[in-house]
Order: structure tokens, then C-alpha cells, then sequence
């Protein structure tokens, strides 16, 4: 079954935890006894509505407060398709989970409250969209039933981010608009009888009609060896597979491939998937593949088709953004982890921080909590990687500080 990622976005307060809570009730996603969990705490809290937000606010400082904190993941499925969904965080103040909980998602949802349109914030959570170059935008024009359902209103934000958007760097994107009331579910899963000047879809219809593979980035195909396979039994006592997850593009059978960064040549000469052979793998595939030289493959290594060779380099250019307490200063050093691999790092220079409100760029010497700059980087040994808004997979990595192990910052290779 077809698997697509969406991550939510929006300011606090605009309905995303409600918008996904909605999108469970209406599709049966929900147990019995988490509904009923929801109408109790409706009933105590004094509503004459089912509180949907309680289905994804995990953490009790979520609940309390109302607002989601961390990035939280649902899981649903319909008959069509099944869905992951990163409910990530609004506030300025957690910039750094919006990236994370976006970074892997094909589809995002940008809630905007009618009542205010768009803020500061919905350029943010538009610009994390543009950088992390997700194909597909829905932009819900939540809480219509607070402005009369208004179509002018609707109109009128989608006007005023269609402006927004011509700002953007990233033209591949698919902006859709929707106007939905999410705690009567108006336009989520059912179409909304109190908007009949709207003739498009409901969010649902919307996401059900996405294919993964229309909104998966399109490049080379990139293999980051996980582990090698040696079962050492009798009947496989000579097999050597290489495990992992091709990225990028398909690979067939007999395509010629060259092993990073020893650079050394052979051909694909059988693709496992489980306990099946395959002549081909797309990409997105999890798959086990064997050459037909026994040549020395080690985790970290990657596989590349030997006439689609990526950029081996020792000094990178990056977009960073920042998620340490401790600020990210020039002569510090890291550990990359990019894909597989991991290196030792040393950060030269860091060169500006970038407004994520479209306003341009600031010189700078350091990077805070939630800022994004760029940054170079000079590494203890060659990367082999593509510029990210060439093959997003082979051109992300993350900074991993060498004394407390954390992940200290996610970078973008230009």
C-alpha cells in the first residue's frame, strides 16, 4: 500500500492537533476507548464539542497548555492509502522540531486561522517548506466558521500568500488552498455545506489522490551500504549481500556501479528483496543487493551507478540549522553523519544567519538555538554527496557533538 508522509505546520492555536484529531474521527482511526477518553475530557472541560486535539497531544505539558510541544507522529490508514503525519510544533521557540518533523515528509499542511490570515509565523513555517523543498503544499484556512464562512475572507489569504509565494526559491512546490472549519469538520474528511462558493476538495480527497512517487524527489541513484550480509551457513557459506536503501533513482541488474570511496568498479548482479529476487529496485526500495566481484564493501560505503559519480569533497558549503543550547561557533568540531557514513568535522566559518521571514540575510560569527545560517565545513576525509535541492537523500546530513553524543544541528550541502 501507498505510504505518504505529511507534516503539519502553523502558529499556536490555529487547529493542527484538532485538523489531524478530525481527520482520525472521520476515518474511523481512532479506538474506542481514546473516543471516549476525548468526550470525557470535553464533557469536564465544559465544551459542547469533542475536543479532537486531545488525540495527538501526548505529552502532559501538551495537554495542559494546549499547545504541542515535541513532534508527535500518527499513524492512519484508509482503503486507499496509509498516512504518517509529524504534528509539529507552532511556536518561534521550537524552529528546530518543525525542521526535524518536516525533513522527511513529502506533503505539508500549513494551518492558517481565518481570523488573523497570514503572520510571521506562516512565513516561517512557508520558508522551513521552501528549504527542506517538500513538493506539496496544503495550505488550511482553518476555523472558517469563526468569520461567517466567509469567501472574501478566504480570497483574501489566499491572496495575500500567493504573494508570499512568489518569494519563494523553490518552484517545484504545489500550493493548494482549502477552506475547512476543523472542529466541525467542514472540508476535512466531508465536503462543507456551509461553504458552496468551494468546488475543490476536502483535505482528504486532497491527500488521497498524492502519490508518493509524485512528490518523491527525482535524482541518482545513491545506495548507502547499512550492513554487509555473510550468513555463514552451509547452504549461503558464499554469499556476500550489501543491505540498505536505495535513494534517488531505480538500479537494475547489470548496471554497471562504482563502490564510494574506494572507487572501485563491478556490476549488480542479483537485488533481494526478503526472500524474493528482483530484476529491478525504484527507489524508496529497502533491498539487498550482490555484485559480481567479491570486492571489500564496508557500512558507509556507497554504491552509485559508475556513470552517475556524485561530488567527492573535502570542504562543503551549508545551510544549518542550529538545535544546541550551546552556540555553533567557527574552530569547533563535529562529528557529519551523512547517511551511512560518519566523519569528523571542523566548522571554518560561519558566514550569516537567513531570515526565515523572506527579509534576507545578516552577517554573522555564530549560530543560537533555532537560527539557520551558512556555514563551511571542513571535513577529516572526502564526502561523496550531491547539493541538496539536487537529490535531497545524498545532500542532508546532521552535526553530532563529539562529547555529549546529541544531535547538535542538521545541515543542507549546497
Amino acid at each position: 500500500m501507498d505510504v505518504l508522509k505529511i507534516a503539519t505546520a502553523g502558529s499556536v492555536d490555529d487547529g493542527k492537533s484538532t485538523l489531524i484529531g478530525r481527520l482520525l474521527y472521520d476515518t474511523k482511526s481512532l479506538t474506542t476507548d481514546k473516543i471516549e477518553a476525548i468526550e470525557k475530557s470535553s464533557k469536564q472541560k465544559g465544551y459542547d464539542y469533542l475536543d479532537f486535539s486531545l488525540a495527538t497531544d501526548g505529552l502532559v505539558a501538551e495537554r495542559e497548555q494546549g499547545i504541542t510541544i515535541d513532534v508527535a507522529h500518527i499513524y492512519f490508514s484508509t482503503a486507499k492509502k496509509s498516512y504518517i503525519i509529524a504534528d509539529t510544533p507552532g511556536h518561534v521557540e521550537y524552529t528546530r522540531n518543525m525542521v526535524t518533523g518536516a525533513s522527511t515528509s513529502q506533503v505539508s499542511i500549513i494551518l492558517i486561522d481565518a481570523r488573523k490570515g497570514v503572520i510571521e509565523q506562516t512565513y516561517r513555517h512557508f520558508f522551513i517548506n521552501n528549504l527542506l523543498r517538500v513538493k506539496e503544499v496544503i495550505v488550511a484556512i482553518n476555523k472558517m466558521d469563526l468569520v461567517d464562512y466567509s469567501e472574501d475572507v478566504f480570497n483574501k489569504i489566499k491572496a495575500d500568500f500567493e504573494a508570499l509565494n512568489a518569494k519563494s526559491t523553490f518552484k517545484e512546490q504545489n500550493v493548494s488552498y482549502i477552506p475547512l472549519s476543523a472542529i466541525n469538520g467542514g472540508n476535512v474528511v466531508d465536503k462543507s455545506e456551509n461553504m458552496p462558493w468551494y468546488e475543490g476538495q476536502t483535505v482528504l480527497e486532497h491527500l488521497e489522490g498524492l502519490h508518493s512517487h509524485d512528490v518523491y524527489e527525482a535524482g541518482k541513484a545513491r545506495f548507502p551500504v547499512q550492513t554487509v550480509i555473510r550468513p555463514k551457513t552451509e547452504e549461503y557459506h558464499d554469499f556476500r549481500g550489501y543491505a540498505g536503501k536505495l535513494y534517488g533513482n531505480s538500479i537494475k541488474v547489470g548496471d554497471a556501479v562504482t563502490v564510494l570511496p574506494s572507487l572501485t568498479e563491478s556490476k549488480v548482479s542479483k537485488i533481494h528483496f526478503f526472500d524474493k529476487q528482483f530484476d529491478e529496485a525504484t527507489a524508496g526500495s529497502s533491498i539487498t543487493i550482490e555484485l559480481e566481484n567479491d570486492i571489500n564493501v564496508t557500512r558507509g560505503d556507497m554504491i552509485v551507478k559508475s556513470d552517475e559519480l556524485p561530488k567527492i569533497e573535502k570542504d562543503i558549503t551549508t545551510t544549518v540549522c542550529w538545535m544546541d543550547s550551546k552556540k555553533l561557533v567557527p574552530g569547533t568540531k563535529y562529528l557529519v553523519q551523512h547517511n551511512t557514513n560518519r566523519v569528523l568535522a571542523k566548522v571554518e566559518s560561519i558566514k550569516n544567519t537567513i531570515a526565515t521571514d523572506y527579509s534576507g540575510t545578516t552577517p554573522a560569527t555564530q549560530l543560537a538555538i533555532n537560527e539557520i545560517g551558512e556555514v563551511s565545513i571542513k571535513l577529516s576525509k572526502p564526502l561523496y554527496f550531491d547539493p541538496y535541492n539536487e537529490n535531497k537523500s545524498n545532500g542532508a546530513f546532521i552535526l553530532i557533538d563529539t562529547a555529549t553524543n546529541t544531535t547538535a544541528g542538521v545541515g543542507f550541502i549546497r
